[in-house]
């Protein structure tokens, strides 16, 4: 029997299909044909199915309301027949012209907004009145009018009015729904209508294809049941519900291979996130079942759970191997992305790879998180610009209609759709129905294309539903009642398509088949993806074997010889005589080639020029970012020049850390937007991939980091004890009290003292020229890879007294505890000062003033580790001495002390008492009154030398 028979045996079967029901079953066919959402669930599923049948002529046409083509006839006969009217010279038919293109940019505009695209169809289809042709004024008797239709891409030049609503509501009313007119660039326009209006928006895949995305399907829904019923109640945030999901993860690893891309890093947030590690990256279900089971090594300080780990394999394309990489990420839902972008970048810079042709990003989101997390409005910001553009991200979000309680539209955004935000940067939308996965694949192929042909971002939106809780744990039918008795009657994506397929003819028992082969590979523990690559490597992989295991105490030799210290000199401190400077900055070229040559002690922004220069020198390349990190929030660097003639806006800088010598390593200097939480994770995630490099970021103000605070608690502080990746990521956090106000005074020395544990950070406040290019060549010279937080002055940038000879740079190292400079007779000494950063000198002078030469000053230099061996050397020298006190500008509740005191403590010799000197608590970093300032500054070098009051330790 035909299948057209067998369907129509099927209709004969039901007698409510005939007789007096007919009409009363044709009208709400016509209303489902014309808003599929205004009839009945269980009809809306019974001619849902009716749209897989195959039409009389073999085609896969969609059928159309037939009244208004009956109508149209109808009003043709009344007029005196049907005919073909084509362009006519009168006003009326002129007025209908140029509606019918105004009808046309409405579809291309909202018609997403009629799209098919909820599965659990909850909603009814919004009233948008420039999507009826009643609103440009047509009528059922303009149905079969001919009009032209030669800029869409329909394949006719001219077509009746019935013609082109159905090709554009077929084309952005279907399963998919695009948004890309909001672009400025008319190519990008274009080249959409043209790939979308070409197909009508709709798949066309062979056989095999189709089992291939059932094959994805089944291996989607068969972990997630698997783990279920194996794992009962154990967390896993399931991806059921959004199986297309990896369907696309697939087809877009497959197609980028295909295109030359020979890696993909993904960064996603924990739903679906076991199922991508075992059906996409090739992780072992036998070693998922071990984590679950507890068998799992635990070599790690702290370890994380499992739905944070990350992954990496390499597998076959058919355009060769392609190595995948997926990020660690912590709880913190979408900080992973600007890690993701930052890591691309090191790897396209690697491979000498501008446009991202090599690399490709990809962001998996929730879509709660991605409207919600100002992280994403961040990184979004980033990805057209110099210094950290890869080449366009692919972004696919996870679209499940919920954010763990949070349903209802009225409070989940403000916008119509999730992605609304992607518009700031004209990122093109595909929203598709995740129960139609066909179109989820066909979307992926052409989100993928256009990111490879504009190296733009672009948004694959797949609408889907969430089967269980925000966890296994949680029952979300107690605030989503009426969404869970839909997903409760949903009988799955795999079921459906599987279902679609047996009706096509491809097998009655093809989904059943799969289903079993799946469960007896997980069975067995064995790969569900094929092929995975094992010991594939290439000469890009970067081995971080030399910088494991290391400590902080090793030894580094950080200093350079003068002969090399006078060429670098000279080299950064010629200015080409086409570049005209500001008179400012060439007095301060002309002061650092004085300092070069020995005439004047170095200051700050030579030391830390001359650090830069003998790294890249060296082969180290050198990367700085920042806001202002160019010229430097206090005009201290001004590594860029700017040509004070120059004639165009985008033309005349020069760099002259980018002159060092013809074979020298890259210096990139970095301007960045105002932002501190994406630039700080792309640096972070840029620093994870390339040891070889400095990476440095810059904060304006110190005070300015808590913008990042995520980033420095989940990544900087924590990355390595969790997930054992090192990184030799800097900071730079301008910090001191000056009497700029609560916000410019203060970078928290006190939370990063907090977060020092386990070895994990190097936490240092240098306080002369030297120290900062001893400890900035530190961070490369050494294999060590440690995160390095600078505490970095702003007056001491033009102190004299910060200054350093020449001698201090062809010799010695970073001192983590300076001693005492003065000629003290150390029997004498009644006190030792402890102090860090630009108290110091404040400290100096008060002594000076007081002629108190029975106390010494040390600073420690370095805060975390604490240098235990170089501080109690400096305690013992002084054996008479009976108070030790500890000296900063913060508050008390701030700043190193609470973090310190016991360290000192330790170090100190029997009888001896610590006391502390120092601002009282404070719920402000400052104060913002200049005169109270001062009074308290006042006080506190004063308490220094004073009789210890308040807290005393005694040994």
């Amino acid at each position: 029997m035909s299948e057209t028979n067998s369907v129509y045996a099927a209709y004969s079967g039901n007698t409510h299909l005939f007789g007096g029901n007919g009409p009363y079953v044709e009208e709400m066919y016509e209303n489902y044909l014309a808003n599929p959402g205004s009839v009945p669930d269980s009809w809306r599923e019974y001619f849902d199915a009716l749209q897989h049948v195959p039409a009389v002529d073999g085609s896969n046409a969609k059928d159309v309301p037939h009244l208004p083509v009956i109508n149209a006839f109808a009003e043709r006969a009344k007029a005196g027949g049907t005919k073909v009217v084509m362009a006519s010279e009168n006003v009326e038919m002129g007025r209908k012209r140029t509606a019918v293109q105004q009808l046309i940019a409405a579809y291309r505009n909202v018609g997403q907004r009629w799209a098919d695209l909820d599965p659990l169809k909850r909603t009814e289809r919004p009233n948008i009145p420039d999507l009826d042709p009643a609103f440009f004024g047509f009528s059922d008797a303009d149905q079969e009018t001919v009009f032209d239709t030669s800029n869409a891409f329909f394949g006719k030049n001219n077509m009746s009015l019935r013609e082109l609503l159905n090709a554009l509501r077929e084309t952005y009313c279907g399963t998919i729904g695009a948004e890309y007119m909001y672009t400025t660039e008319q190519a990008e326009k274009r080249w959409w209508q043209q790939k979308l209006e070409s197909i009508r928006s709709k798949p066309n895949f062979g056989a095999e294809k189709k089992k291939q995305i059932l094959d994805r399907l089944t291996a989607a829904e068969g972990l997630e049941r698997y783990l279920h019923t194996k794992y009962v109640g154990q967390k896993r945030f399931s991806l059921e519900g959004g199986e297309s999901f990896i369907a696309a993860m697939d087809e877009l690893i497959q197609q980028a291979g295909a295109k030359g891309v020979q890696e993909v890093v993904i960064g996603m947030a924990h739903r679906g996130r076991l199922n991508v590690l075992v059906n996409t990256m090739g992780k072992l279900p036998a070693d998922l079942f071990a984590e679950f089971d507890h068998t799992a090594p635990e070599d790690l300080p702290a370890g994380d759970v499992k739905y944070h780990q990350g992954f990496s394999s390499d597998v076959n394309t058919a355009g060769g191997p392609v190595h995948l990489s997926l990020a660690f990420n912590p709880s913190h839902l979408e900080i992973v992305n600007p890690v993701v972008e930052g890591s691309v970048r090191a790897r396209m810079d690697r491979r000498n790879d501008p446009l991202g042709q090599q690399v490709l990003p990809v962001l998996v989101h929730g879509d709660s998180a991605f409207g919600g997390q100002g992280v994403n409005q961040e990184t979004l910001a980033l990805a057209q610009t110099r210094g950290y553009s890869t080449g366009g991200t692919v972004h696919i979000i996870i679209n499940n209609q919920i954010g763990f309680t949070t349903s209802d539209p009225r409070d989940m955004r403000s916008s119509v759709f999730c992605t609304d935000i992607v518009k700031m940067v004209e990122a093109p939308v595909l929203h598709v129905n995740g129960d139609d996965p066909e179109s989820v694949v066909l979307a992926t192929q052409l989100a993928l294309e256009y990111r490879m042909t504009f190296r733009k971002d672009v948004v694959l939106d797949v609408v889907c539903f969430r089967k269980l809780g925000h966890n296994e744990q949680d029952t979300p039918a107690l605030t989503q009642p009426l969404m869970y008795k839909k997903i409760s009657a949903h009988p799955g994506t795999r079921k459906l398509f599987a279902d679609k397929l047996t009706t096509q003819g491809l097998g009655e028992t093809l989904g059943d088949d799969m289903v079993k082969a799946y469960r007896a590979a997980l069975d067995a523990g064995k790969n569900t993806t094929e092929p995975v690559l094992t010991n594939f490597k290439t000469k890009f992989t970067v081995d971080w074997a030399p910088y494991m295991g290391k400590k902080w105490t090793d030894a580094g030799d950080t200093s350079i010889p003068l002969a090399d210290w006078k060429r670098l000199a000279e080299k950064i401190t010629t200015i080409p005589e086409s570049v005209t400077p500001h008179q400012l900055v060439k007095k301060v070229y002309d002061d650092r080639a004085a300092m070069g040559r020995g005439d004047t002690p170095v200051d700050w922004g030579m030391g830390e020029h001359m650090a830069f220069a003998s790294l890249v020198a060296s082969g180290y390349p050198v990367r700085l970012s920042g806001e202002d990190c160019g010229r430097g929030t206090f005009t201290h660097r001004h590594a860029v020049i700017h040509d004070q003639k120059r004639e165009k806006w985008d033309t005349g800088t020069y760099v002259a850390l980018q002159n060092v010598s013809d074979k020298q390593a890259p210096f990139v200097v970095i301007d960045s937007i105002l932002s501190e939480e994406a630039v700080l994770g792309f640096e972070y995630g840029y620093a994870s991939n390339d040891p070889s490099t400095l990476v440095v970021w810059e904060a304006q103000f110190g005070d300015f980091a808590n913008g990042a605070q995520v980033v420095i608690d989940q990544f900087i502080a924590s990355g390595e004890v969790k997930w054992g990746r090192v990184n030799g990521l800097t900071l730079m956090l301008p910090h001191g009290y000056e009497g700029q106000g609560p916000e410019h005074s203060s970078a928290r020395v006190e939370r990063f003292m907090q977060l020092a544990a386990d070895t994990n950070m190097q936490i240092v406040q240098p306080t002369t020229a030297s120290q900062i290019f001893h400890v900035l060549r530190r961070q490369m010279v050494r294999d060590l890879r440690k995160p390095l937080v600078i505490f970095t002055p702003k007056s001491l940038l033009r102190n004299k007294d910060a200054t350093s000879p020449v001698s201090e740079f062809t010799k010695g190292s970073f001192q983590t505890v300076i001693p005492e400079n003065k000629a003290l007779k150390a029997d004498k000494v009644k006190r030792v000062i402890a102090c860090s950063g630009k108290v110091y000198y404040d400290l100096v002078k008060q002594r000076e003033a007081k002629g108190a030469d029975d106390t010494a000053i040390i600073r420690v230099e370095q805060l975390y580790p604490f240098p235990h061996k170089a501080f109690a050397a400096e305690i013992k020298k002084y054996p008479n001495a009976t108070d030790i006190v500890w000296c900063q500008d913060e508050p008390q509740n701030q700043g190193a002390w609470f973090f310190i005191q016991h360290n000192i403590h330790e170090n100190m010799l029997d009888g001896q008492k610590l006391g502390y000197a120092g601002r009282a608590a404070s719920a402000s970093p400052a104060v913002g009154y200049s005169h109270l300032h001062q009074d308290q500054q006042k006080a506190l070098i004063e308490a220094a030398f004073s009789k210890l009051k308040g807290f005393v330790l005694t040994k």
